[in-house]
């Protein structure tokens, strides 16, 4: 029986060609994020009032919580405005699990900051007095739940008040001790701390008032990052130091190390770093280790290490349920989070919910919409291709045979064939794995005269031979395309494919190339195609054929462009192109460009022509606005789909984007839930 709301528009998720959610507009409801999921995962803290609630930190400024112990993960807000502020270290407050600290620091500058939650995640704030500062480590007293202490660029800092307010405690512009990476606190005396250096590690007993250099003749080699400081809290005087030189251990204290066995395994090596140590809370003599090379595990207090993962894993940090020793999550570079239930002998994921994926590429099969796929970039075997047979509601891994290729560009055929454009050449999927795509031809094939005898009838004689000039084609010797594959466009039966070794061309839906000798583009970043039009263009350089690719013309950019970076044609022969500088189209095939009256934009990202509903969506950087220009009038409207989108594709009824950083977000549509029952 149906209630009096039933033909109201409610929440819901109708899995297939379309996603949905209820709005009084569909325009100004959220985009959700739902993958494909895994991607950088950087931290782990727990409630150390609740073991089965984590916190999750990442590399582009999100932070995640999980409430089943890592099974699952909900992303809770972003930290700052910056989407590469890395969370290495979360801290919930022991006293009042709602506080909630996170230190940050930025890729390739040396800025970051402390931000504190006091609702357990859903909001931020960022303190003045550590306010860009490149926040590397962060640490809470075992005894003393007031004391912080921060370690920066700029030195070390303690807080007595649960992160209010910070003070210096390292010497005031050291030419030491600086560039902090790590810090611990003695579980007996907080005025006990080591803090860890881009060069050695250093140590104070008095609370900062003096500090001893831990060099060679303390045992640890010289010039060693110290990336992980941890001090045994059950025999305070026992202390693991990580650096690039190896894994060290102190029986006394932090006054002697010496290096563990970890030389039998090759830990030592100096390409492997080791980016944390995790002492085992209930089994003191079980330490782990994260390492650049997988995670390692040692059993007898360092005597012995034996590596449980595959050793292209990269680590960044383990958690050891309290409560359950054998349950093990660590945070990976690509892949995400991988979980173990059995002491870290076996690992699988547990990315639900989670997703920091570049993704670059994107298409959908004409035939069946709900079949997309998303090309990613930087994640190597954890990344490629992945595929969604629900419209983007859920994504499996579909990349054997990448060999753990940057994915650029894919396109499906007219014959429903999957091409991939990577960054080193053009695969197609097969049966599930890919492989190279056809026969590629330096040249194309070239007409070859050949005296044949054909019989030729004359008036009053008998038949006689003719020499006549038959066509044979030769084509020229076979290479092996190595190139960048930026763009592959598919136009009916023809495929077109922009390369960082120029323009080439298919007529056999992928089967076989061809370079296109009559462009004279050494690189092809972007192609577009309607009809018999083909738009190509490189970074500053733009060509248009008319005639399917037979023979191209050069096209003046629009004055203002300085560097193009989307290109498009739509079915009436508009060119479109975009930059920093804004969003321009022609409508006499490059003659002269226009903007669009009611359109300003800057910094475009995208630029898509969808035939289905005769518009051209534009995505920008900077903003989370999507614009659509609906032809042929020409009329802009906006979606706001509160993501800072790479580019928007229609799929189905709905649209999908992708996301700079944080994978892809589908736009929720309006649906009746009386029609939908």
């Amino acid at each position: 029986m149906k209630t009096p709301f039933a033909s109201k528009f409610v929440s819901t998720i109708v899995l297939g060609s379309s996603l949905c959610l209820s709005a009084v507009r569909a325009q100004a409801a959220p985009w959700l994020a739902l993958g494909p999921y895994g991607g950088d995962a950087r931290s782990f803290a727990a409630d150390p009032h609740d073991p089965t609630h984590i916190y999750l930190g990442t590399a582009t400024g999100f932070i995640y919580d999980s409430v089943d112990t890592g099974r699952t993960w909900r992303r809770l807000a972003r930290l700052g405005k910056h989407d590469d502020l890395v969370l290495d270290h979360i801290i919930v407050d022991p006293l009042n699990s709602k506080h909630v600290l996170v230190s940050a620091w930025m890729l390739n500058r040396p800025d970051g900051g402390l931000y504190e939650s006091n609702d357990s995640g859903l909001t931020w704030a960022s303190p003045d007095e550590l306010k860009g500062q490149s926040i590397r480590a962060l640490t809470i007293s075992p005894t003393d739940p007031h004391l912080l202490i921060a370690g920066t660029l700029k030195g070390v800092y303690r807080s007595t008040d649960s992160g209010a307010h910070w003070t210096l405690i390292s010497p005031e512009g050291s030419t030491e001790i600086h560039e902090i990476e790590s810090v611990a606190i003695d579980p007996n005396d907080p005025k006990k701390i080591f803090a860890g250096t881009w060069h050695l590690p250093w140590r104070t007993v008095d609370g900062g008032a003096t500090w001893v250099n831990i060099t060679e003749k303390d045992g640890i080699h010289d010039d060693s990052d110290i990336f992980s400081i941890i001090i045994d809290p059950h025999q305070p005087q026992t202390v693991y130091a990580s650096a690039c030189s190896g894994i060290y251990k102190s029986v006394n204290g932090g006054f002697r190390f010496e290096r563990t066995r970890a030389d039998q395994l090759g830990l030592d090596h100096m390409a492997i770093r080791t980016r944390k140590l995790m002492q085992d809370p209930t089994r003191p003599s079980v330490v782990f280790a994260g390492t650049t090379e997988g995670l390692w595990r040692t059993l007898d207090a360092g005597n012995h290490w034996m590596r449980m993962t595959a050793n292209n894993v990269i680590v960044n940090d383990v958690y050891v349920d309290p409560a359950s020793p054998d349950h093990v999550l660590i945070a990976t570079d690509r892949a995400g989070v991988l979980v173990s239930t059995d002491d870290g002998v076996t690992f699988h994921d547990a990315n639900a919910g989670f997703s920091a994926r570049q993704v670059t590429s994107f298409a959908n099969d004409a035939q069946h919409p709900a079949t997309v796929y998303a090309g990613v970039v930087n994640d190597k075997d954890s990344g490629g291709v992945f595929m969604s047979l629900d419209g983007g509601v859920r994504w499996q891994q579909q990349s054997a045979g990448l060999n753990g290729r940057d994915v650029y560009s894919l396109a499906v055929t007219a014959d429903d064939s999957v091409l991939a454009g990577t960054s080193h050449g053009i695969f197609k999927l097969n049966n599930g794995a890919w492989s190279a795509s056809g026969n590629v031809f330096a040249k194309p094939q070239e007409a070859m005269p050949k005296v044949v005898a054909k019989p030729v009838a004359r008036p009053g004689a008998k038949l006689a031979l003719k020499s006549t000039v038959a066509v044979k084609t030769k084509a020229a010797g076979s290479i092996s395309l190595d190139a960048a594959v930026y763009a592959l466009v598919a136009n009916g039966q023809t495929v077109y494919a922009g390369t960082s070794q120029g323009l080439y061309q298919s007529t056999l839906n992928g089967q076989q190339w061809t370079a296109v000798s009559t462009l004279q583009m050494p690189e092809t970043r972007f192609v577009a195609s309607e009809k018999a039009m083909v738009a190509v263009a490189g970074l500053r350089r733009l060509s248009l054929s008319v005639d399917s690719g037979k023979t191209f013309d050069t096209v003046s950019l629009p004055d203002a462009i300085t560097q193009v970076t989307a290109l498009s044609v739509d079915s009436t022969g508009n060119i479109w192109v975009g930059g920093r500088e804004g969003l321009y189209y022609s409508t006499d095939y490059g003659l002269t460009w226009k903007t669009l009256r009611n359109l300003y934009v800057t910094r475009v990202t995208g630029i898509y022509f969808d035939a289905v509903g005769n518009q051209v969506l534009v995505t920008s950087e900077g903003t989370t606005l999507t614009f659509a220009a609906h032809l042929p009038d020409y009329k802009v409207t906006y979606i706001d789909t509160g993501w800072d989108l790479r580019f928007v594709r229609p799929v189905g009824t709905h649209l999908i984007g992708a996301t700079n950083y944080d994978g892809v977000v589908v736009q929720p549509v309006m649906v009746d839930t009386a029609k939908a029952e």
